[in-house]
C-alpha cells in the first residue's frame, strides 16, 4: 500500500509542475541585469540594442521548441517567455527589458535550485544566433 501511495504522490508531483499556472504578475518583472552572471538557476545578461536587435531576439526566441509569450510585447520592450522542457514540462522563464540602449536578459528556473546549465545554454544559442543575424 505504501509503494503505490508514493507513485501518486509522485504523479501529483509531476502534474503540478506541468500544469501549474504562471503569473505573470510574478514572472514578469524588472531583471535588474547590472552585469553579465551565471547563476545555479539561470543567467543574466546585458547586450547593446541596435534598432532591430530586439525584434530579432524575439523572434529566434519564439523559434525555440516549447516557447511561449507569458506577458509584455515589443511595443512595452518588456517581454517575459516561458520555455518548458521536453519530457517533464518544467517552466523556466526569460525576461528581455530594454533599458538605456541596453537588452536586459534574465532567464531562471522555477522549480528546483539547479538548471544543470539549460538557461546558460539556451541563452548563448539565442545570442549566437542574434549576432549571425546582425552579422548578414
Amino acid at each position: 500500500m505504501f509503494f503505490y501511495g508514493l507513485v501518486i504522490l509522485v504523479l501529483a508531483g509531476l502534474a503540478w509542475i506541468r500544469l501549474a499556472p504562471s503569473n505573470p504578475v510574478d514572472w514578469h518583472v524588472d531583471p535588474q541585469v547590472t552585469a553579465n552572471q551565471d547563476l545555479a538557476g539561470g543567467v543574466r545578461r546585458r547586450i547593446p540594442a541596435g534598432d532591430e536587435t530586439l525584434s530579432l531576439l524575439h523572434k529566434r526566441i519564439l523559434e525555440t521548441p516549447r516557447t511561449e509569450v507569458l506577458a509584455g510585447s515589443l511595443d512595452a520592450r518588456h517581454i517575459t517567455y516561458v520555455t518548458r522542457s521536453q519530457w517533464m514540462g518544467f517552466p523556466d522563464y526569460t525576461t528581455l527589458q530594454v533599458t538605456d540602449g541596453q537588452i536586459e536578459l534574465w532567464a531562471r528556473l522555477r522549480f528546483g535550485q539547479s538548471d544543470l546549465g539549460v538557461n546558460k545554454a539556451r541563452v548563448e544559442g539565442w545570442l549566437a544566433m542574434l549576432e549571425s543575424d546582425q552579422g548578414s
